[in-house]
């Protein structure tokens, strides 16, 4: 298979999970559901979503099926990809592991990227765009502890460079130590 088609495939299956995960935090910190964005993130994932959600109930506000159609994504991406280059065996089941390893740093990009967009808003003054206010309903839930334990030196607000770090940290050490737990089982 062409290294070409493996990474078209690899960005969608990324992109899908990316907006999947997305859906679920958005239900979980019950966020503005009337955000023309909010709409479209669950009408895309409808159709994959609901019909989990008749087999896994919502716990809390954590949905679920939501959680589980981004890990069956990420490893309908790697069952296809061992498929079709004929290495498809009894190791099918690993990679759900890999899956979830996939999923979780999806999530760890999610806040990096939603914390960089709220401060470089912030320093342009649009904050008040609807994009912008529905990151900050994502993230703030995460940023809270940090905003909790360092305040605002005057005008500037250094609780997002901390926790920023905090993510930085979590994908070099944590995620690196995970992934390699999961390593020994594919070899």
């Amino acid at each position: 298979m062409s290294q070409s088609l493996i990474f078209i495939l690899k960005t969608a299956a990324d992109i899908f999970v990316l907006i999947l995960l997305i859906r679920t935090l958005l239900q979980l910190v019950q966020a503005d559901f009337y955000n023309p964005i909010s709409q479209t993130v669950f009408k895309i994932c409808a159709p994959l979503v609901e019909p989990l959600r008749k087999i896994l109930p919502t716990f809390g506000r954590l949905n679920l099926a939501a959680v589980a159609a981004a890990l069956l994504v990420q490893w309908a991406f790697y069952v296809l990809i061992l498929a079709i280059s004929g290495q498809l065996s009894s190791q099918v089941l690993v990679y759900l592991a890999v899956a979830a390893f996939d999923v979780l740093s999806s999530l760890v990009e999610i806040y990096f990227w939603g914390i960089f967009i709220l401060v470089i808003s912030s320093w342009v003054g649009t904050t008040n765009h609807p994009t912008v206010r529905l990151v900050g309903q994502i993230v703030e839930p995460y940023m809270r502890p940090f905003r909790n334990l360092i305040p605002p030196i005057g005008m500037i607000d250094i609780s997002p460079m901390v926790a920023i770090f905090a993510l930085m940290l979590i994908q070099s050490r944590l995620l690196p130590m995970i992934g390699g737990l999961i390593k020994p089982m594919l070899g």
